[in-house]
């Protein structure tokens, strides 16, 4: 196959997949506590044609090579963890972390996940559960005789009960961090799991050892800047144009080669 040919049809692949990215960043503009996407490029591997450093006569060595590149790849797709605005929305069980860490949740095998997600409920029982009904870690239980609920920016939850003023510690929400948050795997509901790349979780209490502070009554919004990602988008139309005239030109270069020399 002609290389150009090659190079330019893996640059309309890797602009779709780009394309791809920007769209599932601007779908969750609106997603509670999501962290963008952002594609990353690699080139693919050289035809050496002519080795650098290789003898050009007896005595003397190319000063350049000539390498012929064979066209380009999405390497991955890297999550921006930069905070994202505050909603204050008032809700006694939403919650958003200003700094690092996640929420911790108990999946329905036991094993856990990780969230900025902080818009919690109780279900049945009384547990703080995420909008799909996955409790939290470790699990916070809300009597059914609570008045009213507390989180403190150290994560200690606490109630009062009707017709006394006495205040009963439920428990204390704890975060966790990663060294390579990078290496979360996303897998949809707002939730990451832990992989081999980011390492074991760092589990501690909100405003110690480096980790955030939880705020009561507020959410942390996408922080998907729309203007950046309809740039991107233009920009990512436009190097997929010139993919797609790189063919139609050698395409048409072929053509005349075959016209006038057959």
């Amino acid at each position: 196959m002609n290389l150009a040919l090659w190079a330019a049809k893996t640059g309309l692949d890797a602009q779709n997949t780009q394309m791809a990215v920007i769209a599932n960043n601007l779908a969750n503009s609106n997603t509670t506590g999501y962290k963008a996407d952002r594609a990353t490029f690699q080139d693919l591997m050289y035809q050496n044609i002519q080795q650098v450093g290789s003898q050009s006569t007896q005595n003397t060595q190319y000063a350049a090579g000539l390498s012929l590149g064979t066209g380009v790849k999405i390497g991955a797709t890297e999550k921006s963890y930069l905070q994202g605005s505050v909603l204050q929305t008032g809700g006694t069980l939403d919650l958003s972390v200003t700094g690092n860490g996640m929420f911790q949740i108990t999946m329905p095998d036991g094993s856990l996940a990780y969230t900025r997600d902080g818009s919690f409920s109780l279900d049945a029982q009384g547990n703080m559960v995420t909008a799909s009904g996955y409790p939290l870690s470790p699990a916070i239980t809300v009597p059914i005789t609570a008045q009213s609920v507390t989180v403190g920016a150290d994560g200690t939850v606490t109630s009062t009960t009707a017709g006394t003023s006495k205040t009963t510690t439920l428990g204390q929400i704890q975060l966790a961090n990663f060294v390579n948050m990078q290496g979360l795997q996303p897998i949809g509901n707002n939730l990451l799991t832990e992989s081999a790349s980011s390492g074991s979780p760092q589990v501690g209490a909100p405003g110690t050892n480096g980790f955030g502070t939880l705020s009561q009554g507020s959410l942390e919004t996408s922080n998907v800047n729309t203007v950046t990602e309809l740039v991107n988008m233009i920009t990512c139309q436009r190097a997929y144009e010139m993919n797609s005239k790189a063919i139609s030109t050698t395409d048409q270069m072929l053509q005349y080669l075959t016209q006038n020399l057959s």
